[in-house]
């Protein structure tokens, strides 16, 4: 897995998932949305812990500054 998640990217995909769990465990939300918000979360710190997002290769998309080799 070739990383494309860059550092402002991980930053944001981390206090949303932050965010997402705190509403899950709070008892803020009820239901099924309790647990969306839950793995939400979870999806969200993971893949900025991997910086790797399947969706961003599917669209082309690269967010992470990478040195070019020479």
């Amino acid at each position: 897995m070739k990383k494309n998640i860059g550092t402002a990217d991980r930053f944001v995909r981390v206090m949303i998932g932050v965010i997402a769990i705190i509403l899950g465990l709070s008892g803020i939300l009820e239901g099924n949305l309790k647990w969306i918000a839950l793995g939400v979360g979870a999806v969200m710190i993971i893949v900025a812990s991997v910086q790797f997002c399947p969706f961003y290769t599917l669209f082309g998309i690269n967010t992470c500054k990478v040195k070019a080799k020479k």
